[in-house]
């Protein structure tokens, strides 16, 4: 049995065809069919039903082809490693990013990657705080981007920025002329927040302790964005980080309001599993992230 012939194999299973799958792993179809046959020899059975038309997997088949896949899945994997152990920036990396960042960041962000390491393709994941970190340990991310301070064991971070929070609120609103708000003053109206497992929400309410008493679970949008639209129409107030406030983000039904001091702010940071053998992918990732011209964040020295 060798990986040329499960390479045959999978061809033919996915093609349903052996000229075609003949031609898709640039060998001659009498050289593929033989090799199929002594594989089939080889395991004492039938792989492929020989219809006229059409090939069929046998029910032994299906799972011998389900497993020579994850045979050549390990085996690509093994010669990413031995690349990586070259050259850590040459192979995909898997990035994780929390939700109330990632559209305000990427889209400057992966040009950025893209220039400065371009044998490193990246896979990219927007989802909560909770569900990053729990792909994270799983093995499914290699590095999330997520709010700090983060702290479990195993896991490791890095600080990348700071950014201070403002108020939104629409031209209709009664503060629409005002250039400062007290946060205590929040407590005093419908403000939209993302629902309940967004770490943004948790960390509005923990800078405005007036507002967490006042909380409600009706007022609640799935994303900024959302949220921004809301506020628009009237339904109430919110509070936005500065990056999903620079002028790419204005509407003119809006008004960014700053906050008294103190300011409540966030920190953005990088986590990755304390065995990830790729240290230099943080490295070009920080470098990346300090190189952006957004309005509003203040890049960590650390």
């Amino acid at each position: 049995m060798t990986l040329t012939e499960l390479q045959y194999i999978v061809a033919v299973a996915q093609e349903r065809h052996f000229g075609r799958a003949a031609e898709k792993t640039f060998v001659t179809q009498p050289a593929l069919s033989l090799a199929i046959k002594k594989l089939e020899d080889e395991l004492g059975t039938t792989i492929f039903e020989r219809r006229r038309n059409r090939i069929e997997l046998t029910t032994l088949g299906e799972q011998i082809v389900h497993q020579a896949q994850r045979v050549l899945e390990e085996v690509e994997h093994l010669t990413l490693l031995a690349a990586q152990g070259k050259d850590p920036l040459n192979g995909r990396l898997r990035l994780g990013v929390i939700a109330t960042v990632g559209p305000y960041i990427l889209p400057e962000l992966v040009p950025l990657l893209n220039t400065r390491a371009p044998k490193m393709p990246l896979e990219l994941e927007e989802n909560l705080t909770q569900n990053l970190v729990g792909m994270l340990k799983n093995g499914k991310l290699d590095v999330i981007m997520i709010a700090l301070p983060f702290d479990e064991s195993g896991i490791l971070t890095t600080a990348l920025y700071d950014e201070l929070f403002q108020i939104l609120v629409s031209t209709g609103h009664p503060w629409r002329k005002k250039k400062v708000i007290d946060s205590s003053q929040l407590a005093s109206q419908k403000v939209l927040l993302p629902h309940a497992g967004h770490c943004f929400r948790q960390q509005v309410l923990q800078a405005c302790p007036e507002l967490s008493r006042s909380d409600a679970e009706g007022w609640q949008g799935n994303s900024l964005e959302t949220i921004r639209q809301m506020v628009a129409s009237g339904l109430g107030i919110t509070v936005m980080p500065c990056s999903a406030l620079t002028s790419k983000y204005q509407n003119k039904g809006l008004i960014a309001i700053k906050i008294a001091d103190p300011v409540p702010g966030r920190r953005i940071g990088l986590a990755w599993r304390r065995g990830f053998t790729r240290p230099q992918v943080i490295n070009v990732i920080r470098s990346a992230v300090h190189s952006l011209r957004i309005q509003g964040l203040i890049m960590s020295t650390d």
